[in-house]
């Protein structure tokens, strides 16, 4: 099974290469990980090291970890082989000394928040780094920016919201197992890890509690409770382990003392001595087992779901025909053939009825009658109107003589009223023509992978359509 823990962490590396990311989502969102939250200062990246026995993450106050890490831990068989990490931005090369990959996280993170729009100071686009060791667990972990509750100086106002919506895009969906990390020296209710991992996971079903600082709680205080479950219950549990202060950080503490200092901190407390959840040890095996049950469970709904999205996007593949190889000739040939296809598409819409020649129809047969009927043509044709314009245009006449210059006045008057719904009636109609244009090139499967040749049709038939409005409104004026 450590294979397939492999396995969904290369899966997940192809989905970042292919813009495949938390949020926007194709297949990263149905893999099983474990994404690690809490807030600053929370001691998340003491963890982190912890189990990978290695310092490497980047150190500091504010906002240390600006991009997610995707660490995935490769347990090595010969116990004297060499630790070494491999950056998915720098395959190839291998980072023994783990100062450099420190180093480099941080060197990573710059470049892209450099060359991003706006300079923000987060991202969410991962680092991808693989540890191998014989001395971790097969496991790959998701180190996420820690969370705050107000920007400080130099952060700009937006941090909190990008942060927790980061944080949100990574742990919403179903297949995150969510590590929140909060010190167990602080308010459990204040805490950040529990409350965003609440907001997705409200009954605790895909959380796992790690409860740090448990060696500076207040003197007679204890989370004996809550690591038994009596207390802020979650489905999987709470662990508390100790890490480093950072007056041992300064000391150069090295991580097999500190797993020492760790151990006799439980076994030498009388509220956690019977207790099997306490320590990095237990921790780690513990997410690696939670981390393999999860992918075996979902293993068959992944295979599932690759298998018909490649089914799915074999069919378009086919749909969109052979590749267009040959001389000038024959792409003209194919060029002409596609026109045909759209110029029948069209008739076809036009004479089909409803939703295209019948919209047309209903235009000219309908609106625009309901429209003239509408038209005070009362007001130009009362008896005393009709007197005044014949006696303005031609003065008194001897009855014998028809009053020419009166009629045309009258006539002119009549059309003056019908040129606003003609107008309507032709801007409808354009509108309609335009919309079964798009219709028809939709129609044309073939001419769905010439973006380019699509997009010319489109343009011809739009000054086309727009040239013969500008004749009709030229005539109607």
């Amino acid at each position: 099974m450590e294979r397939v823990v492999g396995l969904v962490n290369k899966l997940q590396q192809i989905c970042t290469q292919l813009g495949d990311t938390a949020g926007n989502s194709i297949l990263v969102d149905k893999l099983s990980s474990i994404v690690v939250v809490g807030g600053q200062s929370s001691g998340k990246s003491s963890v982190l090291e912890a189990v990978v026995g290695r310092d490497f993450l980047p150190r500091g106050t504010g906002i240390v970890t600006r991009r997610p890490l995707v660490l995935n831990l490769v347990h090595v068989d010969d116990e004297k082989a060499a630790e070494y990490g491999e950056f998915m931005h720098r395959q190839g090369q291998k980072f023994f000394d783990f100062d450099k990959i420190r180093q480099e996280i941080e060197d990573e993170t710059e470049r892209l928040l450099r060359n991003q729009p706006g300079h923000k100071a987060v991202s969410p686009v991962p680092i991808y780094l693989t540890v191998y060791s014989p001395l971790v667990p097969n496991l790959t972990l998701v180190d996420m920016p820690g969370l705050t509750k107000v920007p400080i100086d130099g952060q700009p106002l937006s941090i909190v919201q990008d942060l927790e919506e980061m944080c949100r895009q990574y742990i919403k969906g179903d297949n995150a197992i969510v590590l929140a990390v909060t010190p167990a020296n602080a308010d459990l209710a204040t805490s950040d890890a529990l409350r965003i991992a609440r907001e997705v996971d409200p009954t605790g079903d895909r959380t796992i509690g790690v409860l740090t600082k448990v060696d500076i709680m207040d003197k007679g205080t204890d989370c004996r409770e809550i690591l038994l479950g009596k207390s802020l219950r979650l489905k999987h549990g709470w662990v508390a382990v100790v890490n480093r202060g950072q007056a041992d950080i300064n000391k150069k503490m090295t991580m097999v003392d500190a797993r020492g200092k760790e151990q006799e901190f439980f076994k030498g407390m009388d509220q956690y001595r019977d207790l099997e959840n306490t320590g990095t040890d237990y921790l780690s095996k513990k997410l690696s087992t939670h981390l393999i049950n999860e992918i075996t469970r979902k293993l068959p709904e992944i295979q599932g779901y690759i298998d018909k999205t490649i089914h799915d996007y074999q069919s378009q593949l086919k749909a969109l025909g052979h590749d267009v190889t040959g001389n000038r000739g024959k792409m003209l040939h194919l060029i002409l053939t596609i026109c045909q296809k759209v110029e029948k598409a069209f008739n076809k819409i036009v004479d089909g009825g409803e939703g295209g020649g019948e919209r047309v129809l209903e235009v000219f047969d309908v609106k625009l009658k309901e429209a003239i009927h509408k038209l005070p043509f009362d007001k130009i044709l009362t008896l005393k109107n009709v007197r005044n314009t014949i006696n303005e245009a031609d003065g008194y006449q001897p009855h014998i003589i028809a009053p020419e210059a009166g009629y045309r006045r009258l006539i002119e008057d009549g059309l003056t009223l019908l040129r606003d719904p003609s107008a309507r009636a032709v801007e409808q109609t354009h509108q309609i023509l335009k919309s079964i244009v798009t219709q028809a090139i939709n129609q044309v499967t073939e001419l769905q992978r010439f973006v380019n040749l699509k997009s010319e049709i489109l343009a011809h038939s739009a000054v086309t359509l727009d040239r013969l409005k500008e004749s009709s409104e030229a005539t109607g004026a």
